[in-house]
């Protein structure tokens, strides 16, 4: 494994959705602006958008930020609000609107034996 697959205190945010077909764009569509905000802050480590094409997993888009410490998540977490208070974004309220179940959660990779 590489030394950046090796980061110490790392912190994953891991947000799996059960997105209906008929609101999968207006989905993406929101996610994708709030990573591209999310690429710009420091501490930012990677993401991925990921959309499930088989299997038989109830989560059909998966969205994984890394970040570089925990302190870097609080850093980004009120420039993400400010920004989507801004434009009038509600993410729970889209969330519910269009049918879309939700299960997010902040991870750290298990150290290895």
């Amino acid at each position: 494994m590489s030394n950046q697959n090796q980061r110490d205190g790392s912190v994953f945010r891991v947000d799996k959705f059960v997105v209906p077909a008929e609101a999968r764009e207006e989905i993406l569509g929101k996610v994708r602006m709030t990573h591209e905000l999310l690429r710009k802050q420091e501490g930012f480590v990677q993401d991925f958008l990921l959309e499930q094409f088989s299997g038989p997993g109830e989560f059909n888009i998966v969205t994984m930020v890394e970040w570089e410490s925990q302190a870097a998540v609080d850093r980004g977490v009120p420039i993400v609000k400010a920004a989507h208070e801004r434009i009038a974004f509600n993410p729970q309220e889209t969330i519910a609107r269009l049918g879309v179940r939700a299960d997010i959660a902040n991870y750290q990779r298990v150290p290895e034996l």
